[in-house]
């Protein structure tokens, strides 16, 4: 993903600060939004889905911690990257806003090449978790946003354990997976179940995909074939 991709929306009550973040960020080639205080940010966000949000901490009516509260209730903003605009030396402020699902905080006034560079630093590490969601092998492509499986031109659903199972698999070719370790894996510890479930989620499996990617480790567990 290109800058060019890139949705940005800035949150500030003061004209100059948009101003000034704006410009900084367009001139890196970002798409750059605004909204002068929460409400419209939420309104905006919903239009525009940006990836990342720079939010002043102190607005009036719905302040930016209120904000990000709100926001990430939202499920098309539980994954969105969210930064806080506080003043210097405001400690609490920027725990209570990191503990309300910030991100990050900037701290004003902020130089224009730490800005870049902080957006930078945040882009990427979005792009890696953005990347990490798919996993393409083989034929496959297996994509944990949306929990779609294609195998070449054709779409096969998969119920969220099978789903699940096959990513864990895939994730990691050649690495054979212990039974207990997909067991905590895909069911978890608290929930009780036999190496027989595993089992016959695999046989389904292979009878949706074919039976070459994954291979039975005798006594030990599975693997999907590299």
């Amino acid at each position: 993903m290109t800058n060019v991709d890139i949705k940005i929306l800035l949150v500030d009550d003061e004209p100059d600060a948009l101003e000034f973040l704006s410009y900084n960020l367009k001139k890196e080639g970002y798409q750059v939004f605004t909204a002068s205080n929460g409400m419209d940010a939420i309104e905006v966000a919903q239009q525009k889905l940006p990836h990342l949000i720079i939010l002043d901490v102190m607005m009036p009516e719905l302040d930016g911690i209120q904000t990000c509260k709100e926001l990430r209730a939202l499920d098309e903003f539980q994954e969105t990257l969210i930064v806080f605009l506080t003043a210097r030396g405001e400690e609490f402020t920027q725990v209570m806003g990191l503990d309300m699902g910030g991100d990050d905080y900037l701290t004003k006034p902020i130089k224009p090449r730490l800005l870049v560079s902080k957006v930078r630093s945040l882009l990427r590490r979005f792009n890696e978790q953005e990347a990490d969601k798919i996993i393409r092998v083989h034929d496959l492509e297996i994509n944990k946003e949306t929990f779609i499986l294609t195998q070449g031109e054709r779409k096969i659903d998969l119920p969220k354990k099978e789903f699940n199972l096959i990513y864990l698999l895939a994730s990691k070719p050649g690495k054979v997976f212990t039974r207990e370790e997909i067991l905590n894996k895909i069911w978890g510890t608290d929930i009780i179940v036999n190496d027989r479930t595993i089992d016959v989620h695999i046989r389904k499996l292979r009878e949706k995909l074919g039976s070459e990617y994954i291979k039975t480790i005798k006594g030990i567990g599975y693997k999907f074939n590299a």
